[in-house]
């Protein structure tokens, strides 16, 4: 199977199903001497864990996280690191029936007619749980700009058109919030609405909003490379978003110029800055020092209890009730991927950035 690799310098592969032995990825590019231990990754894994809350599936995984390689007493060597999850509860009995038709939202079809042959099993490669070895890798990502000076966070922004209101909202609000929704008002009125959807055998879907802060300006390509290309190609890569938007995004459709665009003035340590942020910190494919915003759209989850019309592998139709251990949003468990995805992107290119310029290549060998 193609397309298991993202990325160019900063290089990761994920592998596994989920229900097979256990699922995990190969980091590939990480430079030496970060410091790096098992805690520190099963932080980011503890917030996409399921059966945490009640809005997120019972099925119950510690994800508990083992260094294969790549790290010595406590630092990253500059070697390949594996790192691997073992799968522990899995009831492959509750999806035995699935393998003779197709589950409407899912590609358990699409497989089918590309491989003739599928694993049913949860979805094997297009199960949620494959997004633990994206995960694992992006909080190394995210340890490696921080040391840089930037920051990733995302978080819950709606939930089945619930949203946030910016003048409550507050960073210190996301984790407490089972929906990691840093608005606590918008928090309960979205559970209750999913407290509704639970009793009608139904999901809902949301949005997720991710800053980037402490970005240089100038990193991304004017062309194929762009910087919002690149994220929105790693977001849309997780299997639950739908969409993608950069700072306005669709709103730019209905504005003017004048409104629009933002005005550049000088700050007060002499740098460049900008009055207003609507490109969402990126202009031209390259980022402008502004914070980079994205919002990722994501679908309801396609397992509900509720009666569905589908077809059979003969063609058939039938009527279906999915059963097993399915969550009713998955948003708050995808906020850390959608935040792992972007960080594993900005990094890339930050490294690639590094031989932009002449000036700065001459500059960093002469310190040496």
């Amino acid at each position: 199977m193609a397309g298991s690799t993202f990325g160019s310098i900063f290089k990761v592969t994920t592998w596994g199903e989920s229900h097979g032995k256990g699922v995990g990825v190969v980091v590939d590019g990480c430079p030496a001497g970060l410091a790096l231990d098992e805690q520190t990754i099963q932080k980011y894994l503890n917030r996409r864990k399921p059966g945490q809350t009640r809005y997120s599936t019972p099925r119950k995984e510690e994800d508990l996280v083992e260094i294969q390689s790549g790290i010595f007493e406590g630092k990253t060597t500059g070697t390949p690191i594996s790192l691997v999850v073992y799968n522990k509860t899995q009831r492959s009995k509750d999806y035995s029936e699935i393998a003779g038709y197709y589950r409407p939202g899912h590609a358990d079809y699409t497989f089918d007619e590309k491989y003739g042959f599928r694993d049913y099993r949860g979805g094997g490669r297009s199960s949620g749980r494959e997004t633990i070895g994206r995960v694992a890798a992006g909080a190394i990502a995210e340890e490696l700009l921080k040391s840089l000076g930037i920051h990733v966070q995302a978080y819950t922004r709606s939930i089945g058109g619930i949203d946030i209101d910016e003048t409550k909202a507050s960073m210190d609000n996301i984790m407490k919030s089972p929906l990691y929704m840093p608005d606590l008002d918008a928090s309960e009125k979205a559970e209750l609405l999913l407290e509704q959807k639970m009793k009608e055998q139904d999901s809902a879907g949301g949005v997720i909003e991710c800053v980037v802060r402490g970005m240089p300006a100038g990193i991304g390509e004017p062309v194929f490379e762009k910087l919002d290309a690149n994220l929105a190609k790693a977001v849309m890569s997780i299997g639950a978003v739908k969409g993608v938007e950069i700072g306005d995004g669709f709103a730019v459709a209905s504005a003017f110029g004048s409104d629009n665009n933002d005005s550049f003035v000088a700050a007060e340590n002499g740098s460049i800055a900008k009055k207003t942020n609507h490109a969402g910190g990126i202009l031209g494919g390259m980022s402008d020092g502004s914070d980079i915003i994205l919002r990722a759209a994501v679908k309801p989850t396609p397992s509900i209890a509720r009666k569905q019309q589908t077809v059979n592998r003969d063609g058939e139709d039938i009527e279906i009730s999915i059963k097993g251990r399915h969550d009713p949003v998955i948003v708050p468990r995808a906020v850390v991927v959608v935040e792992a995805m972007s960080a594993l992107c900005v990094l890339d290119m930050v490294l690639l950035g590094m031989t932009s310029r002449l000036d700065k290549i001459q500059e960093f060998w002469k310190r040496q």
